[in-house]
């Protein structure tokens, strides 16, 4: 059973990165078909061509490295071959704001997913918090799961005063500082029972994790859920909303992480990837595609960083060919590709350090 769960998960986190690296690459296919560029391949992964076909004047292909994938382009290499009567369809020869749009259309596309995923999810039914103090999960290791109190449990009383609302109790617990043991009066399955929780002073932190300099009690609970559908017009809105909102929150998480206000321990790879994936299949088909949509807003983003290699330098080095009136020098992008390989690299070695460290519990 646990071996065949564990399939599930390794098949969904291979789904996932094949429909966020296929809708990443097809943005980039789409406005360079529609500026006139021609396409010689399409792939999804890195290395050697597994599996190959060609259609009209491109070749599709799945390769074995599957951490991303390209489009392939004529012309977009120094030592591609163009011929004379191509010239103008080379992405060379392309004008500097046409490169920048091609180069923009993947981050894009997946912004763009992101939004359509919540959409779906929003319009199709997400969990919401129930009215009342029903319990939701109880996460293991915290105090209210070692008192007893379990999922589905309602609290009907606080310490003698009743409580109808989850932020009346919410306020109760945390108002109360001493960390002492209270009285939870809960109905369970019909049947009423007394519990005593004693809270535990939590650090209190932002999303990014940094510390807020403040403790607080807490039991270690959530509110229960129950599904809620939006209407379509307002999925829509919500949607759009939402994505604006994360997005700005992946970006603001980069230049904390850039400035060091955050620590480098927060940089996760592809294991960290997979676990994020499996707790979402766990959790439903919501949890799921809030996760995807995630993932693919952090893909997006992250591709428009100007580092050599990635989406951001190309479209820096186009404004700059825009700027300056004229191709900047050959030498100059392969010196600079080769920097950035070297950065990627780096990065990727404290991913999967970071990766290994957690799965090892050393952190």
């Amino acid at each position: 059973m646990l071996n065949l769960f564990f399939f599930y998960k390794v098949l969904y986190f291979v789904i996932v990165l094949a429909i966020l690296i296929f809708v990443h690459e097809l943005g980039h296919f789409v406005v360079a078909r529609i500026s006139g560029v021609k396409i010689l391949t399409f792939s999804l992964g890195f290395g050697r061509k597994l599996l190959t076909f060609k259609r009209g004047e491109t070749e599709y292909a799945v390769s074995a490295v599957p951490l991303g994938g390209y489009v392939k382009m004529l012309g977009e290499s120094s030592e591609d071959e163009v011929p004379e009567e191509e010239a103008h369809r080379a992405f060379s020869n392309k004008p500097p704001l046409i490169k920048m749009v091609i180069a923009f259309s993947g981050p894009f596309f997946n912004v763009l997913f992101a939004a359509f995923v919540l959409f779906v999810m929003l319009s199709t039914g997400y969990q919401v918090p129930v009215s009342g103090t029903k319990i939701g999960k109880v996460p293991e290791g915290q105090p209210a799961y070692s008192a007893g109190l379990k999922e589905g449990d309602t609290v009907v009383a606080f310490d003698g005063r009743k409580v109808t609302q989850w932020a009346e109790l919410q306020k109760a617990v945390t108002d109360d500082a001493a960390l002492r043991p209270l009285k939870f009066e809960i109905m369970r399955q019909g049947k009423p029972e007394v519990l005593m929780i004693t809270p535990k002073a939590t650090e209190e932190k932002s999303i990014f994790g940094e510390s807020l300099g403040k403790t607080r009690p807490l039991i270690g609970v959530g509110p229960g859920s129950e599904l809620h559908r939006e209407s379509l017009q307002k999925a829509a809105s919500m949607a759009v909303v939402e994505t604006c909102g994360w997005t700005g929150l992946v970006v603001e998480g980069i230049v904390k992480l850039i400035k060091g206000s955050i620590s480098v321990k927060n940089v996760g790879g592809p294991i960290s990837i997979f676990q994020q994936v499996g707790q979402s299949v766990e959790s439903g088909r919501g949890g799921f595609l809030f996760m995807l949509a995630f993932i693919s807003i952090n893909l997006g983003v992250v591709n428009l960083l100007p580092i050599p290699i990635l989406d951001g330098s190309h479209i820096l080095f186009s404004f700059f060919e825009f700027v300056i009136r004229r191709k900047i020098p050959e030498s100059t992008v392969e010196w600079s590709q080769k920097v950035g390989i070297g950065i990627i690299i780096c990065i990727m070695v404290l991913a999967f350090y970071n990766d290994f460290m957690r799965v090892f519990h050393v952190w």
